[in-house]
């Protein structure tokens, strides 16, 4: 057993004695694990949870799926890490930036410095965006592995130290809106820690499921069953196996089904003029079937003219839907961003409700009959954070004492559970 420690963002970890898998169950909202506890259809889970540890921890806000996964590998808040949204936008071009750009990322992660101490790491993602940034500073030429689910078939050891790899897992290429594509993730996190016994890894769903389908649901259930029966198979190959969810979920419909939405462009561009401000949606991601570009945060630029911080806030602030609207010191201050990629103003919206644009930015015909499901504010932080393997006590004292944060899952992982076990 190596005896050197690793120490990223104030966090020293120890060298793990047996694997440790690490699994974002993407819009994982705990509601799901209590309906499955209440229907018994997750046996590994429940076992997991009274064998080992379980919690609700605070995510990132805001709650979306690039700043809390690369909260979850760095170990830290956005305030350090610098992603705090899927978009924001850049002041000097006023043109609206994704960042799913390795060079927006400004720590390094977990992963790689593991991987320089030679520990052998797999990142497996089932939305291709997250790959790069995950994989950021990982040598493949050295054994570790970086692939999505979603281009599984073009694979090349170069690009992600592994090829043939729907070959390996025995699944086809899965649909981009599918359970499918999470079950491919977890299938190959199996099968390698069956072949190579990595050191480390991390394991990213999607959440097409659950912006579809409310706990309970049959097709929830037939999800979360067959994810499952992944997790026991990773427990039975000997891993400590770590579950927590980049962000929870919430239905967006009113009571005739439609989504409940502020259109808070069109509002903005009524009372102040068109130009003076920019709405920057920060869900907004290649997936749209998905949620329609609608979540529960969003953020305001004041561009010139009469569009204050101040007037802004002060015109929604009381607006049915609105939680809160503050201006940008508060929020970095409240949620740990970064002020040089914060808007004038963030606008967090009530638990049924979303925060759009301009109405004519959002095609929501993608959505169809379903009832609208999404997250972003502060009501869908809340998630999972489950050890298959008992806290040591000094782990046990922390838990106890702390106000647990999701980023915190692979110190908890590698250095609080399984101890001499």
């Amino acid at each position: 057993m190596r005896s050197q420690k690793i120490v990223l963002n104030g966090v020293s970890y120890r060298w793990p004695t047996k694997p440790v898998v690490v699994v974002c169950i993407d819009g994982g909202d705990p509601a799901y694990i209590e309906q499955g506890l209440r229907d018994g259809i997750i046996p590994n889970i429940a076992r997991f949870m009274r064998e080992g540890f379980s919690a609700i921890a605070d995510g990132t806000v805001p709650s979306f799926t690039c700043p809390n996964n690369m909260s979850l590998i760095t170990g830290a808040p956005p305030s350090v890490h610098g992603i705090s949204g899927n978009y924001y936008l850049d002041v000097t071009s006023r043109e609206a930036v994704v960042m799913t750009d390795p060079g927006l990322l400004r720590s390094r992660t977990l992963l790689a410095e593991f991987a320089d101490a030679g520990a052998r790491i797999v990142s497996i993602t089932a939305k291709d965006k997250l790959r790069k940034q995950l994989g950021k500073d990982l040598d493949l030429a050295r054994g570790s592995i970086s692939f999505s689910s979603e281009k599984a078939d073009q694979c090349t050891l170069p690009e992600n130290g592994i090829e043939k790899v729907l070959e390996l897992v025995g699944m086809p290429l899965p649909d981009m809106y599918s359970m499918d594509l999470s079950l491919f993730v977890l299938e190959a996190g199996v099968r390698l820690l069956e072949r190579d016994r990595p050191d480390l890894m991390f394991l990213s769903l999607t959440d097409f499921i659950q912006h579809k389908h409310a706990p309970g649901d049959p097709v929830a259930n037939k999800f979360y069953r067959r994810i499952d029966e992944k997790f026991g198979r990773l427990a039975e190959l000997g891993a400590v196996v770590a579950l927590t969810a980049d962000h929870g979920m919430n239905d967006k419909s009113t009571p005739e089904g439609k989504p409940n939405v502020i259109y808070l462009q069109d509002i903005l561009d009524q009372e102040f003029g068109q130009g003076d401000t920019r709405v920057i949606c920060p869900i907004t991601d290649a997936f749209v079937k998905h949620h329609g570009a609608l979540g529960g945060f969003v953020r305001v630029w004041c561009l010139g003219g009469k569009a204050t911080p101040e007037a802004i806030i002060e015109r929604i602030k009381d607006m049915p839907g609105i939680a809160a609207a503050l201006d940008k010191a508060t929020v970095c201050r409240q949620f740990d961003l970064p002020p040089d990629r914060e808007g004038d103003v963030a606008v967090i919206a009530e638990v049924d409700v979303v925060i759009g644009a301009a109405a004519a930015e959002h095609d929501l015909t993608s959505l169809g009959d379903a009832r609208l499901r999404s997250h972003g504010a502060v009501s869908e932080a809340r998630v999972p954070f489950i050890l298959s393997h008992p806290l040591s006590e000094f782990y046990q004292l922390r838990a106890a004492s702390e106000v647990l944060k999701s980023h915190q899952i692979f110190d908890y992982a590698i250095n609080g559970a399984g101890v001499g076990s």
